[in-house]
């Protein structure tokens, strides 16, 4: 029996234990099978209720732990006022087919009234393949919008106000490539730099540790993304150059507190790395964001969010930070992810709108609410502006946006937020006593950290131990269900077609000049970001400059992990 089967056969066991004893427990107090809240085992054992005794002093928890929003430790918002001065973001997550789908998408998401942009790349763009690429052609336009070159990033936004609307961008391996264009194109809209707001997500380590859209080893990926940090740092200042993501980790099978957890190692990573190369923390890092993922667990993601504003507050100080608002940890998220079903889909419209008000609850700044559909097929325009609605409703028919921090105080809020700090520290212990998350990373230990708590909560669902209505209790008899628009792309050679055709068009020995000068750029160890911004203004595409950084850096050779 290998070590795999081995660590499967004990979480196998463990549920069977855990199980056992919640069905005598149960039968002690005379539940029945779908009665009280047996069942649901979640990583806290609730009291029936909570009191003063659980928190000690109840003044100077307050000065210590709490402070008033918008103070150090910022545990009850980044600003005093919250939402009623501002209400979150409200940024869908779109990207589809070709450059010219994707901007009619972005128009009516406009139209509806969604207040930010946030732009998905297809697998090729991804992970540094241009169109035409023999490789990529099967998976061109299909879970995100192509992008080869500075034409598809101005089709893209085309007739949309980027000096006045921020736009996000859910790319990594290739983020350096994607900010190149984008600025490129306010270049060309006459906008300076400085002007322009949004966020990259550029965190190529939890690409290796969840998603999988790596290209390069890891320290050259990791020096890549903190060159777009220390080039918007010094030239798009109200940029956020990247969104640190524990959402994948979660999404990946984590824990809430891993998810925290492994983000907060992965962003001290990265600025270690920046400060060695002697910027002032205050000069970037306040402009370290992150992403994260919130499902319909209420309680437990309200305090995880109040928890990890105050850990990265006192992050922030003991990397030097001086200025207080840059101590202030602001995070975007996505509600729904992995808690979606396949079976009775419209059901999935109630797990957003609770993943909607615990992000609310929890103060967050930005906010994507899935579709219903999404475990079927890129969503369609109706059910995007469903899901949409579900935050409208939030913010304009309810007075859940006139208090800052509406459940701070609960006694019960306040301890489980300080039980998952003390679950967060753990995790960041586990990793640092290991030797670090890059050698966490290489040697697969974290992966598998997250591996086997995925096995775990996929075994309960699967025993029927944790319920997901029409999953496994409650279920429909309703074979016929609802029929969906599964989204096919229907371009994909016509897309190749006009790449080719853009490429016999352009003057090579100037394009390869200049894909020269990136690879010396990264043989050098400079911030490559002028010589991309040069390379794809001139024409250059995705494609080819990846291929530029490939020859010096090499590729990602992934671990096996058990």
């Amino acid at each position: 029996m290998n070590k795999l089967e081995e660590e499967k056969g004990r979480i196998v066991a463990d549920i069977d234990k855990k199980s056992a004893q919640d069905k005598k427990k149960d039968d002690l107090i005379g539940k029945d099978r779908y009665g009280g809240s047996g069942g649901k085992h979640l990583e806290y054992d609730y009291k029936i209720y909570y009191g003063p005794e659980d928190l000690g002093d109840i003044y100077q928890y307050y000065k210590e732990k709490l402070g008033d929003p918008g103070q150090f430790p910022f545990t009850r918002g980044p600003y005093k006022t919250m939402y009623r001065d501002k209400i979150w973001t409200m940024r869908q997550y779109a990207g589809f087919g070709t450059a010219r789908e994707t901007n009619e998408r972005f128009k009516f998401l406009l139209k509806q009234g969604n207040t930010g942009l946030s732009v998905a790349f297809d697998l090729p763009t991804q992970m540094g393949y241009d169109s035409d690429d023999e490789v990529a052609l099967p998976e061109v336009g299909k879970v995100g919008v192509a992008v080869d070159n500075v034409e598809d990033m101005m089709e893209i936004f085309d007739g949309i106000p980027i000096d006045k609307i921020s736009v996000s961008f859910t790319i990594n391996a290739t983020a350096p490539q994607i900010m190149a264009l984008y600025l490129i194109v306010a270049k060309k809209k006459g906008i300076p730099f400085d002007k322009i707001t949004g966020t990259l997500q550029n965190d190529i380590l939890k690409e290796i540790i969840a998603r999988g859209t790596w290209i390069y080893p890891v320290e050259p990926s990791v020096k890549l993304a903190c060159d777009v940090i220390e080039f918007c740092s010094k030239y798009v200042p109200r940029f956020n150059p990247i969104s640190v993501c524990g959402y994948h980790i979660r999404e990946a099978g984590s824990t809430a507190s891993q998810e925290v957890a492994f983000a907060f190692e992965n962003a001290k990573v990265y600025i270690n790395e920046v400060l060695s190369r002697g910027l002032d923390p205050d000069s970037f890092l306040g402009r370290v964001t992150f992403f994260f993922c919130t499902y319909h667990n209420l309680f437990e993601e309200v305090a995880k969010y109040r928890t990890a504003r105050r850990m990265w507050a006192h992050i922030s100080k003991e990397f030097g930070v001086k200025d207080e608002k840059n101590m202030a940890m602001k995070f975007a998220v996505a509600c729904g992810g992995a808690s979606l079903t396949r079976a009775e889909p419209l059901l999935n419209i109630s797990r957003i709108t609770l993943g909607a008000l615990a992000t609310v609850l929890g103060g967050g700044q930005s906010i994507f609410t899935e579709a219903y559909d999404e475990a079927y097929s890129i969503p369609t325009e109706h059910s995007t502006k469903i899901a949409l609605r579900v935050q409208q409703i939030l913010a304009f028919e309810t007075d859940i946006p006139e208090v800052a921090d509406p459940l701070g105080g609960s006694f019960f809020i306040e301890k489980l937020t300080d039980q998952i700090e003390e679950k967060i520290k753990a995790e960041m212990k586990r990793i640092e006593e290991y030797g670090g998350m890059i050698k966490a990373i290489k040697d697969g230990f974290v992966q598998s950290i997250i591996l086997n708590e995925a096995y775990k909560q996929q075994m309960m669902i699967e025993k029927g131990l944790k319920k997901v209505i029409g999953v496994n209790i409650f279920c429909d008899d309703d074979k016929d269900g609802q029929k969906f628009e599964i989204f096919r792309p229907r371009e994909a050679h016509e897309k190749a077609k006009k790449l080719s055709e853009f490429k016999s068009k352009r003057d090579m020995r100037k394009i390869q000049k200049l894909l020269d000068n990136i690879s010396r750029a990264a043989e050098k160890n400079e911030n490559v970001m002028p010589y991309l911004i040069e390379a794809l203004e001139e024409g250059a595409t995705l494609g080819e400059t990846t291929e530029a950084l490939k020859k010096v850096y090499g590729y990602f050779e992934e671990p096996i992990v058990l």
